[in-house]
């Protein structure tokens, strides 16, 4: 494996383990206030990460975010928000390891069929089916793991 793929594999385990911890602390937060108050909390607390990273690692190109082809992209932040609450509501309602199983399997399932159809600029990949298989397996796994 070169050192790329490492990094790559080592940031993709700590996301999981991040939006796994952050999904329960967000959920704890909207229990003694509402969900869109937990919502706004989170990425008032997000923006202000950020500008300060952003203030010490170089203060390069703030608004060049804005020079991005397709505006569409620039509505991340909202789908980030409905993520924020989606996360909350589900966690909520089927505790931190149903709801992150599911999440998980509808990331895969979006994100495969995405490279699939080649959208929002990915690189295009044919389709497999054993891939579909892998789904079903992961489906499989998920009904096993949530029995009682």
């Amino acid at each position: 494996m070169t050192g790329g793929i490492v990094i790559g594999i080592i940031f993709a385990l700590l996301a999981g383990l991040l939006m796994s911890v952050q999904g329960v602390f967000n959920t704890r937060v909207m229990e003694t206030s509402n969900m869109w108050a937990a919502t706004s909390w989170v990425h008032i607390s997000a923006f202000a990460a950020s500008m300060s990273l952003w203030f010490f690692t170089g203060k390069e190109a703030l608004f060049s975010v804005f020079d991005v082809s397709q505006k569409l992209y620039l509505s991340g932040g909202v789908i980030g928000a409905f993520i924020t609450y989606t996360v909350i509501k589900g966690i909520s309602d089927l505790g931190p390891t149903q709801a992150t199983m599911l999440i998980l399997l509808a990331q895969l399932i979006v994100a495969y069929l995405i490279e699939v159809f080649g959208l929002f600029g990915a690189e295009k990949i044919s389709f497999d089916w054993i891939k579909l298989i892998g789904v079903a397996l992961m489906v499989s796994g998920i009904i096993v793991f949530c029995r009682r």
